[in-house]
């Protein structure tokens, strides 16, 4: 894996792939990598003026671009669920589980439910769940990739109170819904391994790459001290959003991925070239994981075929 770059993904000629929050940061690379290698992209974006600028970015970026811009909000099942159903395509090869939420005060989904766990976790399950007869259709080589974070070791999910409702500390529930992501990519790679299909279910994280993420809690509050302090962070501390889509591209088109293979910066949860990431050993729970999906099926109604 040494040395992996964007200038090492595979042709991508003939492949359809789905990328959540494709407007910004990782995701907006992510996608425009997979486009200039011949992909052709769906640009999965909550809010459509966001998605339209980034769009057109995209196209002269990449001349000949393949791509179509959708309407997706993961913290609203109902937009889930109709964008899956106006998703034209019979097939997809890739989908990229990206978009989501860091840290913020405490909010609820139009469903409900606590936002970085119903966005970061509940959203993609239920899209997931929607899109696996198209990702079966394509046949060898279609890939799930949902982005955790090094952060997952802030903690895991707790059975007991799988939403903070008790207690909401928001980096805690940042940690749990990173984990949650990491539990679904493992229960979902034991089932498709125990089906004996051919769809490939792996997790990554960014390492700490410099997006807007880091600085959307503090701008929804008003407090400008605290978003000042993170985009100074970001900018000594931090990769670029360029490097920071490496271990997603890497996750979603490089030979030799394994199932429930966690990727990430070489040089562990920060920076580098894609390797093989550590991971907390709760991640790897097949009693968790199992408990988790089964909550996630009850919450959201979405049960996999």
């Amino acid at each position: 894996m040494t040395g992996w770059s964007a200038k090492d993904i595979p042709d991508q000629n003939g492949r359809t792939a789905v990328v959540t929050g494709a407007n910004s940061g990782i995701g907006y690379v992510t996608a425009r990598e997979l486009a200039r290698r011949g992909a052709r992209v769906v640009l999965a974006c909550r809010d459509t003026t966001r998605g339209k600028a980034a769009e057109q970015l995209m196209r002269d970026q990449v001349p000949g671009a393949d791509l179509r811009l959708a309407t997706l909000d993961l913290a609203d099942l109902s937009s889930v669920r109709a964008f899956v159903k106006e998703l034209p395509e019979d097939r997809v090869d890739l989908l990229v589980n990206n978009a989501g939420v860091m840290a913020l005060p405490h909010r609820r989904t139009v469903d409900g439910f606590e936002m970085q766990f119903g966005t970061n976790h509940l959203g993609h399950f239920a899209l997931t769940g929607l899109l696996l007869p198209r990702l079966r259709a394509a046949g060898p080589g279609a890939r799930v990739v949902t982005v955790s974070s090094g952060l997952h070791l802030f903690g895991t999910v707790d059975p007991r109170d799988v939403q903070m409702d008790h207690r909401y500390r928001r980096w805690i529930a940042y940690g749990r819904s990173k984990s949650a992501n990491l539990l679904f990519t493992h229960e979902l790679s034991r089932r498709l391994t125990a089906e004996g299909g051919s769809v490939l279910a792996v997790a990554a994280h960014p390492g700490y790459a410099s997006t807007n993420l880091q600085t959307a809690g503090a701008r929804m509050e008003g407090r400008a001290w605290m978003e000042r302090g993170a985009e100074l962070l970001n900018r000594l501390l931090a990769q670029s959003a360029e490097d920071g889509a490496l271990p997603s591209l890497y996750a979603a088109t490089a030979a030799g991925v394994r199932q429930d293979d966690f990727i990430g910066p070489r040089l562990q949860l920060w920076r580098g070239a894609p390797a093989r990431s550590v991971r907390a050993w709760w991640t790897r729970d097949d009693r968790a994981s199992a408990g988790l999906w089964a909550v996630s099926e009850r919450l959201t109604g979405v049960t996999y075929p």
